[in-house]
């Protein structure tokens, strides 16, 4: 099977079966090399329906998750996103493609190194990548159009939401161990949020946000 084959397979076998329909979005999906971002030892299950190990802490969605996530916050080319939680910087390059700029940032100096790298072999020069501890408070003098939170959170609060232009849309997964779902939440007004619940998953919490670990005698 050609490289080409296996990211048409894994479009229709995966990702549309799952609710990703937005064919912007999945033209992203097949227009970036995923295996050029997937660790050298998982080359060969680049286009597999399962979680990479990216490091200990971090690992890259399914593809059907990421075109899920493409599929619900519906990027158009004028939107400015935010990325919270650069990992592998493949969906950061999809992004790109989609929006007219990204911001991403990343608490791993190591993966942010490493997505900069691949970002620039595609010569992609829409995407600022930062090294941020996204747990506390984010603060910037822009808007976004959408935000992309790709690791969970144990509660979804308004940490992000002042960051979100009206009409802008946050992807978010909230919950802790194996009972987490994933929310669309939308600016509707300045005061409005309208929440829709999309799946059920269960991915990696963000560093700084782990439940603490309870202690058996």
């Amino acid at each position: 099977m050609t490289i080409a084959q296996a990211r048409e397979n894994l479009i229709n076998n995966q990702i549309r079966p799952w609710g990703g329909l937005n064919y912007k979005a999945n033209n992203a999906l097949m227009g970036i090399p995923r295996e050029l971002f997937t660790p050298k030892n998982y080359k060969k299950l680049a286009f597999s329906d399962i979680k990479i190990p990216l490091n200990s802490k971090t690992t890259m969605f399914e593809p059907k998750v990421e075109g899920r996530i493409l599929d619900s916050v519906a990027v158009n080319t004028t939107d400015k996103v935010l990325e919270i939680g650069t990992g592998s910087g493949y969906l950061t390059a999809c992004l790109s493609i989609l929006a007219d700029s990204v911001v991403s940032v990343e608490i791993d100096e190591e993966l942010n190194k490493l997505a900069s790298e691949k970002l620039k072999l595609l010569n992609i020069d829409n995407v600022k990548l930062e090294v941020v501890d996204a747990s506390g408070r984010l603060n910037y003098e822009d808007f976004f159009d959408v935000v992309i939170v790709g690791c969970s959170v144990p509660k979804v609060t308004g940490r992000y939401f002042h960051l979100l232009n009206v009409g802008g849309r946050i992807f978010v997964i909230e919950g802790v161990g194996k009972l987490m779902q994933a929310k669309l939440i939308t600016r509707v007004s300045r005061e409005e949020w309208k929440t829709e619940v999309l799946f059920e998953t269960n991915i990696d919490t963000m560093v700084g946000l782990e439940p603490a670990k309870k202690f058996s005698f």
